[in-house]
C-alpha cells in the first residue's frame, strides 16, 4: 500500500531570489541579494509522503509547480539559513532529471520562517522515533526461535572425589532415590537365619546362649536351662 501525502505546512506568500555563487565558507548573506526585486512570488507547501519530505513552490492561483526541493535532513544542504537574517534561506531545487540549482527563499514575516523551522524539526524528530521503534521491534522478533531451531545445554556434575558423571545427587543427607543412609557409627544387624540354614543343636547339650540378636525370645530358654529334646528341637526349628 502506497503512503498517502500529508501537508505539514502552507505559506501563501514566499519570495524567490536569484543568488550569486558562494565565495567563502562563511555561508550565504541575504544582503548580497537584490531583495527589492524578487524573481518569483507564490505559495509554499511542505509535503510529507512516507519518509520523503518535499518543499513545493507553486503558483498561488493555479497551483502550477514552479520548483521543488526534496529535504533529507535539517539543517542540511537542501535548506540552509543565511547568516544575516532569520527570514531568508538558500534552497536547493531539483527537476525530474536530477539537475539541481540554488535559489534564495524569503518570507515577509519572521513568524512564517519560525513556523517553517518548527515544522522541519518536528518532522525529523518524528521520523527518528519511527525508525528507532522499527529497529527495536525487529530486535525483539529476532529473539525468538526460528523454525526447527533448537538449543543444547551441557551440564557437568562433579563428585567430591573429582570424578564426573554422577547420576545420584545427595541433598540434606538423603539420596535422590529416597533411601536413608545408615546412622553414623552404626551397623546393620544381620537378618535371622532361615529355618533350613539354622544350626542343629548338639544332642543332650545346653541350649544356645542368649545373644543380643535374638532378644527376649531366648530368655525363657536361658532361664529354664532345659536340654534340647528332639521335640523341642523340632519346635524351635519350626518357629
Amino acid at each position: 500500500m502506497d503512503s498517502y501525502e500529508s501537508v505539514i505546512l502552507v505559506k501563501n506568500e514566499v519570495f524567490v531570489f536569484k543568488i550569486p555563487p558562494r565565495t567563502s565558507n562563511r555561508g550565504y548573506r541575504a544582503a548580497d541579494w537584490n531583495l527589492q526585486e524578487p524573481q518569483w512570488t507564490g505559495r509554499m507547501r511542505l509535503v510529507a509522503k512516507g519518509d520523503e519530505l518535499i518543499m513545493k513552490l507553486e503558483d498561488k492561483t493555479t497551483g502550477e509547480l514552479f520548483a521543488k526541493c526534496p529535504i533529507d535532513k535539517y539543517p542540511g544542504l537542501a535548506l540552509e539559513a543565511v547568516t544575516d537574517s532569520s527570514r531568508y534561506f538558500v534552497v536547493r531545487i531539483q527537476d525530474d532529471n536530477g539537475r539541481s540549482a540554488y535559489i534564495g527563499l524569503g518570507f515577509g514575516d519572521r513568524s512564517d520562517s519560525f513556523d517553517l523551522n518548527v515544522a522541519l524539526q518536528d518532522h525529523f524528530k518524528w521520523l527518528k522515533k519511527e525508525q528507532e521503534g522499527e529497529q527495536s521491534q525487529q530486535q525483539n522478533l529476532d529473539l525468538g526461535f526460528k523454525d526447527g531451531e533448537t538449543i543444547k545445554i551441557n551440564m557437568k556434575i562433579t563428585k567430591k572425589d573429582g570424578s564426573e558423571g554422577s547420576r545420584t545427587k545427595r541433598a540434606g543427607g538423603m539420596s535422590v532415590g529416597g533411601l536413608l543412609p545408615p546412622p553414623p557409627g552404626g551397623s546393620r544387624l544381620p537378618p535371622p537365619p532361615s529355618p533350613q540354614h539354622a544350626p542343629a543343636p548338639t544332642p543332650g547339650g545346653p541350649a544356645p546362649a542368649n545373644t543380643s540378636e535374638w532378644g527376649d525370645f531366648n530368655s525363657a530358654s536361658a532361664t529354664a536351662q532345659k536340654p534340647v529334646t528332639p521335640a523341642n528341637q523340632q519346635n524351635w526349628v519350626q518357629f
